[in-house]
């Protein structure tokens, strides 16, 4: 009796053990389908619908800005990276407290913060001034020719940058570049700086293309970071200086050249 009751048990177990196994690879399956269904699979062999621009040292060269903030700081050339990333870790707190100024505000706070860190006060128009040169960067020595390809071969060319629009405009005016872009984005819009998640799914419905369609080409690793984990499909140009972010995707292309990245887009499918 006891044997057989024994029999039973592990009858049962065994039938419970099969049956859980079952529902949980059941369960595992869908829910690992559930999620290839929710990534889009993009075809990296097709040309992107949109190419998104970053502006700054992405086309335009900062060596006029760099040499007047330089002046400012004393010739102090650590000094001069380290306002380029006081400026760029204050636009983030401004995000992630939910508050807005605009990135020549921070640029000039940053500057007077870094200054006085380092026995120097300055006003703030003083920090300003020293930023000025922004407006009026020229364009590395590749970009133009490039964007005019892009642009001959169909490409819908978008900038999309940190800058607040007056800005850019005259930066574009003045690179003699303006009429290649068929729109210029600034995050002023909507707030929030990249590389925030939102940013880039505010750039794709303003422009009425899937995250997976659109291409974000920049000079920064952080940049190309965000629009990797936003959906977006990257290239890098690796100007002087800058370092993809071994944490975040490889983009498809990474070159030290405008030209080499658009010759590669246009032989990609239409």
């Amino acid at each position: 009796m006891k044997k057989e009751q024994n029999t039973r048990r592990n009858f049962v177990r065994k039938s419970l053990a099969l049956g859980s196994t079952g529902l949980l690879s059941t369960t595992l399956l869908k829910a690992e389908n559930f999620e290839t269904m929710k990534k889009p699979i993009t075809d990296t062999s097709i040309r992107p619908k949109v190419l998104f621009f970053d502006v700054n040292e992405t086309l335009l060269d900062l060596a006029p800005l760099k040499a007047s903030v330089n002046q400012v700081l004393q010739g102090n050339k650590e000094l001069l990276q380290l306002w380029f990333t006081t400026m760029l870790q204050y636009s983030l707190v401004n995000t992630v407290a939910n508050k807005y100024n605009n990135f020549g505000e921070i640029g000039a706070a940053a500057l007077m913060m870094i200054a006085k860190n380092n026995g120097k006060e300055i006003t703030e128009e003083e920090a300003k001034k020293a930023i000025s040169p922004i407006k009026s960067l020229p364009p590395h020595p590749e970009v133009k020719a490039a964007l005019q390809l892009l642009k001959q071969q169909g490409f819908t060319l978008v900038s999309l940058t940190n800058s607040p629009p007056q800005v850019v405009k005259a930066q574009f005016t003045n690179a003699g570049i303006i009429d290649l872009f068929d729109e210029m984005l600034t995050v002023e819009e909507i707030g929030k700086y990249k590389p925030h998640a939102d940013t880039y799914n505010w750039a794709t419905r303003k422009v009425g293309v899937l995250p997976e369609e659109s291409m974000l080409i920049a000079a920064h690793g952080w940049d190309v970071a965000g629009a990797a984990w936003a959906g977006w499909r990257t290239a890098f140009i690796s100007r002087p200086g800058q370092q993809l972010y071994p944490l975040a995707p490889r983009p498809e292309l990474v070159e030290d050249d405008l030209s080499i990245i658009a010759n590669k887009l246009i032989a990609l499918v239409e």
